[in-house]
Protein backbone atom coordinates (compact mmCIF):
# COMPACT_ATOMS: atom_id res chain seq x y z
CA UNK A 1 0.00 0.00 0.00
CA UNK A 2 1.41 3.29 -0.97
CA UNK A 3 1.62 6.54 1.65
CA UNK A 4 -0.63 8.23 -0.43
CA UNK A 5 -3.35 5.04 -0.07
CA UNK A 6 -2.42 4.78 3.98
CA UNK A 7 -3.49 8.28 3.86
CA UNK A 8 -6.51 8.20 1.99
CA UNK A 9 -7.78 5.31 4.44
CA UNK A 10 -7.05 7.06 7.30
CA UNK A 11 -9.11 9.81 5.99
CA UNK A 12 -12.02 7.77 5.27
CA UNK A 13 -11.89 6.46 9.18
CA UNK A 14 -11.62 9.86 10.38
CA UNK A 15 -14.90 10.97 8.30
CA UNK A 16 -16.57 7.57 9.69
CA UNK A 17 -16.12 9.44 13.33
CA UNK A 18 -13.15 7.20 14.15
CA UNK A 19 -10.87 9.33 16.52
CA UNK A 20 -7.88 6.70 16.53
CA UNK A 21 -7.27 7.46 13.16
CA UNK A 22 -7.03 10.44 13.26
CA UNK A 23 -4.13 9.97 16.03
CA UNK A 24 -2.53 7.97 13.80
CA UNK A 25 -2.69 11.00 10.83
CA UNK A 26 -1.03 12.72 12.90
CA UNK A 27 1.93 10.13 14.21
CA UNK A 28 2.29 10.23 10.75
CA UNK A 29 2.76 13.95 9.54
CA UNK A 30 3.61 16.04 12.77
CA UNK A 31 7.38 15.64 12.30
CA UNK A 32 7.46 16.94 9.22
CA UNK A 33 5.34 19.59 9.71
CA UNK A 34 7.11 20.65 13.28
CA UNK A 35 10.43 20.65 11.21
CA UNK A 36 9.06 22.95 8.92
CA UNK A 37 6.85 25.14 10.84
CA UNK A 38 10.07 25.10 13.46
CA UNK A 39 12.45 26.62 10.52
CA UNK A 40 10.23 29.59 9.34
CA UNK A 41 8.92 30.23 13.36
CA UNK A 42 11.93 31.03 15.27
CA UNK A 43 10.01 31.14 18.87
CA UNK A 44 9.68 27.39 20.21
CA UNK A 45 6.30 28.02 21.75
CA UNK A 46 4.73 30.13 19.20
CA UNK A 47 5.69 27.44 16.60
CA UNK A 48 4.05 24.91 18.85
CA UNK A 49 1.01 26.55 18.84
CA UNK A 50 0.69 26.89 15.24
CA UNK A 51 1.35 23.39 14.51
CA UNK A 52 -1.68 22.04 17.24
CA UNK A 53 -3.52 25.53 14.95
CA UNK A 54 -2.28 23.46 11.79
CA UNK A 55 -3.73 19.90 12.68
CA UNK A 56 -6.87 21.97 14.16
CA UNK A 57 -7.82 23.51 10.80
CA UNK A 58 -6.70 20.14 8.99
CA UNK A 59 -9.48 18.36 10.92
CA UNK A 60 -11.96 20.68 10.22
CA UNK A 61 -10.76 20.75 6.39
CA UNK A 62 -10.61 16.73 5.95
CA UNK A 63 -14.50 16.92 4.90
CA UNK A 64 -14.15 19.11 2.37
CA UNK A 65 -10.41 17.18 1.25
CA UNK A 66 -10.31 15.86 -2.78
CA UNK A 67 -9.17 12.68 -2.58
CA UNK A 68 -7.69 13.21 -6.24
CA UNK A 69 -5.07 15.68 -5.02
CA UNK A 70 -1.64 14.49 -3.18
CA UNK A 71 -2.13 14.81 0.68
CA UNK A 72 1.38 15.62 1.70
CA UNK A 73 1.13 18.64 -0.49
CA UNK A 74 -2.68 19.62 0.49
CA UNK A 75 -1.61 19.69 4.33
CA UNK A 76 1.92 21.67 3.60
CA UNK A 77 -0.63 24.47 1.70
CA UNK A 78 -2.47 24.39 5.27
CA UNK A 79 0.61 24.16 7.70
CA UNK A 80 1.96 27.39 5.07
CA UNK A 81 -1.66 29.05 5.35
CA UNK A 82 -1.55 28.65 8.91
CA UNK A 83 2.30 30.18 9.11
CA UNK A 84 1.13 33.18 7.13
CA UNK A 85 -2.03 33.69 9.48
CA UNK A 86 0.70 33.68 12.95
CA UNK A 87 3.01 35.93 10.68
CA UNK A 88 -0.19 38.44 10.29
CA UNK A 89 -1.43 38.28 13.77
CA UNK A 90 1.99 39.00 15.06
CA UNK A 91 2.38 42.04 12.82
CA UNK A 92 -0.74 43.53 14.07
CA UNK A 93 -0.07 43.07 17.97
CA UNK A 94 3.72 44.50 16.48
CA UNK A 95 1.28 47.83 15.38
CA UNK A 96 -0.71 48.13 18.01
CA UNK A 97 1.92 47.86 20.88
CA UNK A 98 4.22 50.33 18.58
CA UNK A 99 6.66 48.10 20.55
CA UNK A 100 9.73 47.34 18.20
CA UNK A 101 11.33 43.80 19.79
CA UNK A 102 14.53 43.31 18.77
CA UNK A 103 16.28 39.94 19.36
CA UNK A 104 19.38 38.40 18.41
CA UNK A 105 18.71 34.88 20.39
CA UNK A 106 19.28 32.47 18.11
CA UNK A 107 17.04 29.81 16.39
CA UNK A 108 17.30 26.59 18.85
CA UNK A 109 18.07 23.95 16.76
CA UNK A 110 16.18 21.13 18.27
CA UNK A 111 14.99 19.76 15.01
CA UNK A 112 16.62 16.37 13.22
CA UNK A 113 19.91 16.68 11.91
CA UNK A 114 18.89 15.54 8.64
CA UNK A 115 17.43 18.91 7.76
CA UNK A 116 20.93 20.52 9.14
CA UNK A 117 22.72 18.25 6.74
CA UNK A 118 20.71 19.51 4.21
CA UNK A 119 21.77 22.47 4.40
CA UNK A 120 25.28 21.90 5.22
CA UNK A 121 26.25 24.20 7.83
CA UNK A 122 25.33 27.11 10.25
CA UNK A 123 26.40 29.79 8.95
CA UNK A 124 24.41 28.76 4.96
CA UNK A 125 21.47 27.93 7.44
CA UNK A 126 21.60 31.51 9.57
CA UNK A 127 21.93 33.19 5.47
CA UNK A 128 18.81 31.66 4.83
CA UNK A 129 16.73 32.99 8.11
CA UNK A 130 18.23 36.21 7.05
CA UNK A 131 16.43 35.63 3.45
CA UNK A 132 12.68 37.58 2.81
CA UNK A 133 9.60 35.72 4.00
CA UNK A 134 8.42 34.88 0.50
CA UNK A 135 11.90 33.25 -0.46
CA UNK A 136 12.96 31.65 2.82
CA UNK A 137 9.35 29.75 2.59
CA UNK A 138 10.35 28.71 -1.36
CA UNK A 139 13.86 27.29 0.27
CA UNK A 140 12.04 25.78 3.34
CA UNK A 141 9.97 23.79 1.09
CA UNK A 142 12.31 23.04 -2.00
CA UNK A 143 15.18 22.07 -0.13
CA UNK A 144 14.44 21.24 3.36
CA UNK A 145 10.81 19.46 2.30
CA UNK A 146 12.14 18.54 -1.32
CA UNK A 147 8.86 19.55 -3.08
CA UNK A 148 9.22 19.90 -6.51
CA UNK A 149 8.58 23.37 -8.01
CA UNK A 150 5.14 22.21 -9.20
CA UNK A 151 4.22 21.17 -6.00
CA UNK A 152 4.85 24.25 -4.40
CA UNK A 153 2.76 26.40 -6.66
CA UNK A 154 0.28 24.11 -5.60
CA UNK A 155 0.80 24.63 -1.81
CA UNK A 156 1.40 27.92 -2.02
CA UNK A 157 -1.35 28.78 -4.80
CA UNK A 158 1.08 30.83 -6.95
CA UNK A 159 1.97 30.05 -10.58
CA UNK A 160 5.11 28.00 -11.77
CA UNK A 161 6.73 30.93 -12.85
CA UNK A 162 6.50 32.54 -9.91
CA UNK A 163 8.00 29.37 -7.61
CA UNK A 164 10.56 29.39 -10.31
CA UNK A 165 11.59 33.10 -9.90
CA UNK A 166 11.58 33.54 -6.07
CA UNK A 167 13.78 29.84 -6.08
CA UNK A 168 16.46 31.53 -8.52
CA UNK A 169 16.25 35.10 -6.46
CA UNK A 170 17.33 32.70 -3.25
CA UNK A 171 19.81 31.40 -4.72
CA UNK A 172 21.24 34.59 -5.85
CA UNK A 173 20.92 36.13 -2.84
CA UNK A 174 22.65 33.29 -0.94
CA UNK A 175 25.77 33.24 -3.88
CA UNK A 176 25.79 37.20 -3.43
CA UNK A 177 26.26 36.75 0.74
CA UNK A 178 28.53 33.88 -0.36
CA UNK A 179 31.26 36.10 -1.75
CA UNK A 180 31.09 38.06 1.60
CA UNK A 181 31.11 35.38 4.15
CA UNK A 182 34.15 33.08 2.98
CA UNK A 183 32.96 30.49 5.17
CA UNK A 184 29.81 30.00 2.66
CA UNK A 185 32.44 29.81 -0.13
CA UNK A 186 30.81 26.32 -1.75
CA UNK A 187 27.88 25.46 0.27
CA UNK A 188 25.45 27.58 -2.12
CA UNK A 189 26.44 25.94 -4.98
CA UNK A 190 25.82 22.57 -3.22
CA UNK A 191 21.90 23.83 -3.14
CA UNK A 192 21.11 21.77 -6.26
CA UNK A 193 17.51 22.47 -8.24
CA UNK A 194 15.51 19.76 -9.25
CA UNK A 195 13.25 20.46 -11.92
Amino acid sequence: MSEQDEYIELITLIRAGHEEAYGELYEKTVTRIYQTVRFLIKDKSDAEDVVQEIYIQAYRSLARYDAERAFRPWLMGVTMRQVQSYRRKRLMQFRFSKRIEKSDVGMEYDFSTDLVNKLANRPLLEQVHRLPYKLQQLVTLHYLNEYTQEEIAGILEIPLGTVKSRIHAALAKLRQKEKMNPRLRGKVEDLHETR
